[in-house]
């Protein structure tokens, strides 16, 4: 299309979760416990984990930036869809709305490679104990934690462009409670097959090498547990993996549902429900699973109990 029979859109208008507003003072308030269950959960681990020395290792370094990508693209969202749910004007500006989808977009992405990292570090802490913290140097660690941010930034750049410079000659209604690609394009005027190839072979390559790095990882983990003599050391073994599983699991398997399932059953109320669950609950879950079932996070916790209490 002409790019100048575009309108230049300074604003558009975020429809939000939904129009009944029997239920919005009930949504708010669910949706704001859950969204400080959250900021208060990962924030938490990740002072807990940067303030006792026991918890001072690979491991817990990259679960700490885990929390960290949890509680930037949760926050970029969810204060504005909680203020949304009870105001008359739902506004959000053009530049804001790019702002609100690059954060998401980075952080998203930067998880999906961060877990793919931390099912590594898990394989070279069963095969090789002795030698974890030597080959797991704090320099890897580093230069394995820059790659992840970067490759999240460039994706989430290229992006950011190609869905902004569409046209927009219509409604500036967006109907979402965030700035979304599926959404933007049903609201653009122009040819939106460019936009729909990138995102298919950019968050297809993530999702596959990720996807493909944490099963290797973990083909090479089985093995190493089933040299194990005994049970008692298997299950140790495995147990230490079963929160990382969970979390791959449950994160992984909602975006593949999400920008993956059928286009035959996609439907906007839908893709509202599943963005709701990776964008406030899964960020709530993540350090829960990893404190519930950790023994060195549950004794970091009851030391800072005890200091408390003293």
């Amino acid at each position: 299309m002409d790019r100048g029979n575009c309108s230049s859109l300074r604003e558009f208008t975020l429809l939000g979760i939904t129009n009944n507003a029997d239920i919005k003072v009930t949504l708010f308030t669910v949706f704001l416990l859950v969204y400080l269950v959250n900021l208060l959960a990962n924030l938490g681990m990740i002072i807990l984990i940067r303030f006792d020395s026991q918890l001072h290792t690979p491991m817990y370094f990259f679960l700490s930036h885990l929390s960290f990508c949890d509680l930037c693209y949760s926050t970029a969202i969810g204060p504005k869809m909680l203020m949304d749910l009870l105001a008359k004007r739902k506004s959000i500006s053009t530049v804001g709305c790019a702002l609100q989808f690059f954060t998401l977009c980075m952080f998203v992405d930067s998880e999906c490679m961060l877990l793919a990292v931390m099912a590594f570090d898990r394989y070279k802490a069963i095969s090789s104990p002795l030698l974890y913290t030597a080959h797991m140097s704090s320099g890897l660690c580093a230069q394995l934690l820059a790659s992840v941010y970067l490759m999240g930034m460039a994706d989430a750049l290229i992006n950011t462009v190609f869905a902004f410079r569409l046209c927009f000659c219509g409604s500036n209604e967006i109907n979402h409670f965030l700035c979304d690609v599926p959404p933007l394009l049903l609201l653009s005027c122009s040819e939106t097959q460019v936009n729909e190839l990138v995102i298919f072979i950019i968050f297809g390559f993530i999702e596959l090498s990720t996807t493909t790095g944490v099963l290797v990882s973990y083909c090479y983990i089985i093995l190493s547990i089933l040299k194990i003599s005994s049970a008692e050391g298997r299950f140790k073994a495995f147990s230490t993996c079963a929160s990382h599983l969970t979390a791959v699991a449950v994160f992984q398997g909602t975006l593949l549902f999400m920008y993956f399932g059928p286009s035959s059953s996609y439907s906007l109320d839908q893709d509202k429900m599943t963005s709701l669950f990776y964008i406030l609950v899964i960020p709530m879950l993540n350090p829960l699973i990893y404190s519930l079932r950790n023994k060195d996070v549950k004794q970091a916790l009851e030391k800072v109990k005890k200091k408390s209490c003293f």
